[in-house]
């Protein structure tokens, strides 16, 4: 397999417990399509997590940011987590080829609807990106749910996607603090809400990306509208409290898979 070494050059927080990070190809060249992941491994084992020293990421950033990758995270309180947010600037790491089908589909004639929940935004930020860097002619709708405005992460970038590219629709909804002032929607995405943007629900390819309780919550709505499994794309990101009533835990287990990233 592949392997890329690069070096960790900035982090910045984006959102609540999400932050950012950004890390530098040392040869300056690192390939990949907008959607896809990659395993993180530090290139010397942090002191405490030697025995957990990767995980996999989706890429947040778009192939035309040639300079670095990014990556956003929710910030759980896992040895490599704690590690990598405590990494000084400059730290050493070594990144898989990247790897995965959750990219935008070719037929421009199909309209693309991501369904985002929490910091399954990160591999959908770098799809929209490419598309408006691009100018892609697909017409492409966001619906990007949080709890509360708060852990929306690139909520002012995607507000400013719309000016960007015409193409774009951006509809985030909260399902916390119901009776905030709030310009956009309230309440989980359901077949009502897509109803209200999307002319007809069959027709258009899906891509869904969040924790493991949205994506079967979305896959089931989908389904019962009678979309076809040929156009539904998703990932999960771990069981992070956001469709569900239950305690926020990291699984470290999981993590380690390729299809399930937080």
């Amino acid at each position: 397999m592949a392997e890329y070494r690069m070096t960790l050059a900035d982090r910045q927080q984006i959102a609540s417990d999400t932050m950012a990070f950004w890390f530098e190809p040392e040869d300056g060249y690192f390939e990949f399509r907008a959607g896809q992941h990659v395993d993180l491994v530090f290139a010397q084992p942090q002191q405490g997590c030697e025995n957990d020293n990767f995980r996999t990421f989706s890429l947040a950033s778009s192939p035309q940011e040639k300079k670095s990758i990014m990556i956003a995270m929710r910030m759980r309180k896992t040895t490599f987590k704690t590690a990598l947010q405590a990494a000084a600037l400059g730290t050493k790491f070594v990144i898989s080829r990247a790897r995965g089908s959750f990219t935008l589909h070719k037929d421009a004639s199909k309209p693309a609807v991501f369904l985002a929940g929490g910091i399954g935004i990160a591999p959908i930020r770098s799809i929209l990106q490419h598309a408006a860097q691009e100018r892609l002619e697909h017409r492409l709708y966001l619906f990007y749910s949080n709890r509360n405005v708060n852990d929306a992460a690139f909520m002012e970038e995607l507000e400013n996607l719309g000016g960007q590219n015409h193409n774009f629709i951006f509809v985030p909804t909260v399902t916390g603090h119901r009776t905030m002032a709030w310009p956009y929607e309230k309440g989980h995405i359901n077949h009502e809400m897509l109803k209200r943007y999307l002319v007809g629900l069959k027709g258009p390819v899906y891509y869904t990306a969040g924790p493991s309780a949205m994506v079967i919550a979305m896959t089931t709505l989908l389904n019962s509208a009678g979309v076809s499994e040929d156009d539904m794309k998703t990932e999960e990101f771990g069981d992070y409290k956001l469709y569900e009533n239950t305690e926020q835990r990291d699984q470290p287990a999981t993590e380690r898979h390729s299809d399930f990233r937080l």
